[in-house]
């Protein structure tokens, strides 16, 4: 795919990693436009891009993926080159309590977006996955592109879901699409319901942290910045119809999260309970990204330990960030945007 002067088409850029991929692509690339859609609910904050306004090669649209009438019209009127979908409903904890919301999301959003690309003649779309789609490991082996799909939660269903139905438009509709599964994120501007965060800012208020189990489920972690690159490789230099492994490297048991956030911020042990696990927690996580190192160059940079503890920094200097968060006062950050933009 070309390198110059490309445009995108990003959903769900106002969330965590969404933003995270707007705000490296955009500073790596003077001559990049991103076209930003997102429905803003609870965990799409524009406050993560608010250092765009005003930036030209920008622009954001409030709307619903699946909308497929509303989804036609922005892919018509601003003929991006590619399609990039992070937009998605996510915690897990969630999906338990309402798993109609995430398969609406993440399974009918993605068939409108799908759809919006093959009718737009979209030259490039990238699915952005979980390494959740694989179920769950045991203390030996890492997941490849080639693992069979085991989902234990209703968020890892969706998304499974939406991963065979990009396949399927691949297939059948020739759409030149790629599907990407990270292991777990991390960084600045992630929603506090998320471990790290959410763990972080308890303590920060002195408040025990709640440990599923017996805190020995294992992840790896890759920072947000290592994530956005690598989506951009793949959107680059990936081949259509396959699929990317992205992974951090840094297989940790929720224990050691723990102790390290504790250890970060002056806490001591006790602050740590136990509390009863979730159905269908997955024991281990772990990715074998060989495919996009070999493939595409693609190796993290940001060391755990270092990235963590810029992680703490950003939270504790960013308080007015995540209260406002918690409060819902970032709401008003919307507000304030449409005004400025006339748009609702």
């Amino acid at each position: 795919m070309k390198e110059n002067g490309l445009k995108l088409l990003v959903a769900g850029g106002a969330g965590f990693i969404g933003s995270s991929f707007i705000r490296h692509v955009l500073g790596a690339h003077g001559d990049w436009r991103v076209v930003n859609i997102d429905k803003l609910t609870y965990a799409g904050n524009l406050a993560n891009l608010a250092g765009l306004q005003g930036d030209e090669r920008y622009g954001f649209f409030r709307a619903d993926i699946c909308d497929a009438v509303r989804m036609d019209e922005i892919v018509a009127a601003e003929k991006p080159d590619a399609i990039v979908n992070f937009a998605a409903e996510t915690h897990v904890d969630r999906s338990i309590s309402d798993p109609s919301l995430f398969l609406r999301t993440n399974v009918l959003g993605t068939q409108v977006l799908l759809e919006a690309a093959r009718k737009g003649g979209i030259a490039r779309y990238v699915q952005i996955s979980t390494d959740e789609v694989y179920g769950s490991l045991g203390p030996q082996g890492k997941f490849t592109e080639e693992s069979p799909l085991r989902p234990n939660s209703p968020y890892a269903a969706s998304k499974t879901s939406a991963d065979l139905l990009v396949r399927a438009w691949c297939k059948t509709y020739g759409l030149s699409a790629i599907v990407t599964r990270c292991s777990n994120n991390y960084g600045p501007f992630q929603f506090p319901e998320k471990l790290i965060p959410f763990f972080i800012t308890l303590l920060r208020e002195n408040k025990p942290v709640p440990v599923y189990g017996d805190g020995m489920n294992v992840r790896d972690w890759i920072h947000a910045d290592d994530h956005s690159r690598a989506i951009e490789a793949v959107l680059l230099r990936g081949r259509p119809g396959e699929i990317y492994n992205i992974g951090g490297g840094n297989e940790r048991t929720n224990i050691e999260i723990t102790k390290l956030l504790l250890s970060a911020l002056g806490k001591p042990d006790s602050q740590m309970k136990f509390v009863p696990d979730r159905p269908g927690h997955d024991r281990r996580y772990a990715i074998d990204d060989t495919k996009v190192r070999k493939e595409l160059g693609v190796i993290p940079l940001v060391p755990f330990e270092e990235g963590l503890r810029d992680t703490v920094r950003w939270y504790l200097e960013n308080e007015p960030w995540w209260r406002g968060v918690q409060s819902g006062e970032y709401l008003k950050f919307y507000d304030q945007w449409y005004s400025q933009q006339g748009r609702t």
